[in-house]
């Protein structure tokens, strides 16, 4: 994806995320909730995606909505 009109953050975003906590990561990049979706894709093809945190603690959610790992950042950051 080399659109750029959906890239809020050309970085990793930090998050503390609970055990067995369900997020929602906003795969559009229009929330104004970053890394999370506020709703904001309503009316495109953009959805939210689902991330179940499987330990309490720090991820890193991915800001340029590039990464191939989605939700989470995987270093693609660095090429876009």
């Amino acid at each position: 994806m080399s659109d750029t009109s959906n890239q809020p953050n050309n970085q990793p975003l930090p998050m503390e995320v609970e055990e067995g906590k369900d997020y929602f990561w906003c795969s559009c990049g229009k929330s104004a909730k970053q890394p999370f979706c506020d709703g904001s894709h309503k009316g495109s093809e953009f959805k939210p995606v689902k991330y179940t945190a499987e330990k309490s603690g720090r991820v890193f959610f991915c800001g340029c909505k590039n990464t191939g790992n989605s939700p989470l950042c995987d270093g693609s950051h660095k090429t876009t």
